[in-house]
């Protein structure tokens, strides 16, 4: 996957490559700042994607940004910062998140039930 990526020089610029597919900075800031007029959102958002600004988005406005471009097939921007940080990333489908979810329940309802067992003969113990 690593040779279908585009290099970006700075975590900004994978944000900015990002937010072009979404639509660009009117769009997204707008989805951002919903309070904030469509001019007023697009700016603060160039601002925070401007390193040599103090605006910055917040982690979960990144994961808005990487989870939104994932929605319409944009991956490289979140791969490229996977891979900046040493990791292999790839994208899942939702058939695949909802396997790994059943996977995580059962296992879970599995040791609920040993912890409710183990309980129970406690209980039993001090009678």
């Amino acid at each position: 996957m690593q040779s279908d990526l585009p290099f970006f020089e700075s975590p900004e610029d994978a944000l900015r490559a990002a937010i072009q597919a979404l639509g660009g900075t009117k769009k997204v800031g707008s989805l951002l700042w919903p309070d904030k007029t469509i001019e007023n959102a697009s700016r603060l958002l160039h601002d925070c994607i401007n390193p040599n600004r103090p605006e910055k988005l917040d982690i979960s406005q990144v994961l808005f940004i990487f989870k939104s471009a994932k929605e319409i097939g944009c991956h490289s921007p979140f791969v490229w910062f996977a891979c900046e940080c040493g990791f292999d990333a790839f994208p899942i489908n939702n058939e695949e998140l909802a396997d790994r979810l059943t996977d995580v329940i059962e296992h879970s309802t599995q040791t609920l039930a040993k912890a409710l067992d183990q309980l129970s003969k406690i209980k039993g113990m001090k009678k």
